[in-house]
């Protein structure tokens, strides 16, 4: 049996299909692991615990993070850290300025997981002891400077970015020069012979 023109071209377009399918499915195999999400492991204190006064906040994650911000708050909306945040590892440490009195705080906090999307979170904490009310004095109460606070979801302890949306750009961008590169191998074979 002979092969004619036409039958050759076939063979030679499905034969770049079947590479493209191969190509794409490797690069999905490979990226799924670049899916997986930044998330808060443990943090201390810990989520709604009533600790003594700390001297920091350590915020522990299962991957390392950049561009930490963390602010701490009391009932009153006052700030209480001390410095930036600093990164160690997958640990974010947060110095607190101060005592802290007995009540309850906030912590906000804010990072950019390794892929770059931003990840924040908001949980409580309690300092023990009872709270002092205030009383009148001649001075007025002195209260941290104001700094901007994290922009952070009260209603969910963390939340992330479209991370996937980026690689689905990627993919198709793939996708579509290698459909591209087979048209044009397929022509180049077709106008050769």
């Amino acid at each position: 049996m002979f092969m004619t023109r036409a039958d050759a071209r076939r063979r030679g377009a499905a034969g770049v299909v079947v590479a493209v399918l191969c190509a794409l499915a490797a690069v999905l195999v490979a990226a799924a692991p670049a899916q997986a999400h930044t998330t808060l492991k443990e943090a201390s204190p810990a989520k709604d615990s009533t600790v003594p006064p700390p001297s920091q906040i350590v915020l522990t994650f299962n991957d390392e993070v950049m561009v930490p911000r963390v602010v701490v708050t009391d009932a009153g909306g006052a700030t209480h850290q001390s410095g930036a945040a600093q990164v160690d590892g997958v640990k974010v440490i947060q110095a607190i300025e101060g005592t802290l009195e007995p009540g309850t705080y906030t912590v906000s906090w804010r990072v950019v997981a390794q892929d770059g999307h931003p990840i924040t979170g908001t949980y409580d904490f309690t300092v023990e002891g009872t709270p002092q009310t205030p009383t009148a004095s001649a001075e007025p109460a002195q209260t941290a400077p104001a700094t901007p606070e994290v922009s952070a979801s009260p209603a969910a302890s963390q939340s992330g970015g479209g991370s996937s949306g980026w690689l689905w750009v990627v993919l198709a961008a793939l996708v579509i020069a290698a459909v591209a590169g087979g048209v044009s191998l397929v022509r180049r074979r077709a106008s050769g012979r």
